[in-house]
């Protein structure tokens, strides 16, 4: 008789974990009558208590939007809103001190990174759902409505973004469109990676040009379980925290955003941070419904160059935590983490 492998690094425990999340929508639609993704009337979240994290670092450019988005959500779950500043040097202190929909805000005393800032976020937290958003991520009014509803301790729910440019009016703020932002602009919904480049996670190289689709061709991630892959995506990268929910329980036990990660340099945290919870067992869902406006920084050109620049290495580090062992009992960890930080903060709210 074969001796049975037990899988100990966090790779391996991703290589046996499913993602048919199946009877969490079906459930839902006897439930509710309603389809998964189908805008959420707001007193079905009636009992839910969300906490939405966001860490800001000089957005002053995006945030009063974004605030006043949230302060428009139609729900009857109980929400509190953190912002955590980290350290920004622009309006970004002044906004979040003075905006009313903000129930608590700090200003870190020096720059740690945004997830650090998360972590510090959800530290303060007292829902048992956090949704992590980003400070340029206008939401329309309905989408804590969609989480509230169908937010489980197991699962983590992928929201979507649709990039338009800064463009300020006469008073120096955003315009945000009307209406629903567009799904198909979200590239895990609509890919069209360059020719001749490799890609970042995997060196795939491709050599012509075409359009992928990872929503559709993997039936909304389900077929991304087990460690499987499309083409240069997996399922870990679709757990992107402009717009996500996950249970707070969770979060403490696999100690939040990874510190190694720290305040240089873009990307790979929120990957290893979804490779986490798929760890620990939790269900990758998308709400193709729950959508954002994301709004880019005054100058993107300069903004993506600096973000690029230090994405090797971060992805090197990524490999390296996924071939240790998968996080577990790590609340402790987060709450010293968050603890540090927090004694020389300011409080803005």
């Amino acid at each position: 008789m074969g001796v049975v492998s037990v899988p100990t690094t966090l790779s391996e425990v991703l290589a046996v974990t499913a993602n048919d999340y199946r009877h969490i929508t079906a459930t839902f639609t006897r439930r509710t009558g309603l389809d998964w993704h189908t805008p959420t009337p707001p007193q079905l979240g009636a009992g839910a208590r969300l906490s939405v994290v966001i860490p800001a670092c000089d957005t002053a450019h995006s945030l009063a939007p974004v605030l006043d988005a949230l302060a428009e959500q139609h729900t009857a779950a109980t929400v509190e809103v953190i912002a955590v500043d980290d350290a920004s040097t622009d309006a970004t202190t002044e906004l979040l001190a003075a905006h009313p929909r903000v129930d608590r805000a700090v200003r870190l005393h020096t720059r740690s990174g945004a997830g650090a800032a998360r972590n510090v976020g959800v530290h303060l937290a007292t829902g048992d759902t956090i949704v992590f958003l980003d400070a340029d991520m206008v939401l329309r009014d309905h989408v804590l409505a969609d989480v509230a509803a169908r937010a489980r301790h197991h699962t983590v729910l992928v929201g979507f973004r649709n990039n338009i440019p800064y463009l300020p009016d006469a008073n120096g703020s955003p315009v945000v469109p009307p209406g629903e932002p567009d799904l198909d602009a979200d590239h895990r919904v609509r890919w069209t990676p360059p020719a001749g480049v490799p890609m970042f996670y995997t060196g795939q190289v491709y050599p012509t040009p075409f359009v992928g689709r990872p929503l559709q061709d993997t039936r909304d991630f389900i077929d991304l379980g087990n460690g499987r892959t499309y083409y240069d995506w997996d399922l870990p990268r679709m757990a992107v925290t402009a717009l996500v929910a996950v249970p707070r329980r969770v979060v403490l036990d696999v100690g939040g955003f990874h510190p190694a990660f720290g305040a240089e340099g873009w990307g790979a945290e929120d990957t290893h941070f979804g490779a986490a919870l798929i760890g620990h067992g939790c269900f990758v869902i998308p709400l193709r419904q729950a959508r954002g406006w994301h709004i880019d920084p005054p100058d993107p050109a300069a903004a993506w160059k600096a973000k690029l620049a230090g994405v090797a290495p971060r992805i090197a580090l990524y490999r390296q935590l996924c071939s240790q062992p998968a996080p577990t009992g790590r609340a402790a960890d987060l709450a010293e983490g968050a603890g540090n930080l927090l004694r020389k903060a300011e409080t803005l709210r």
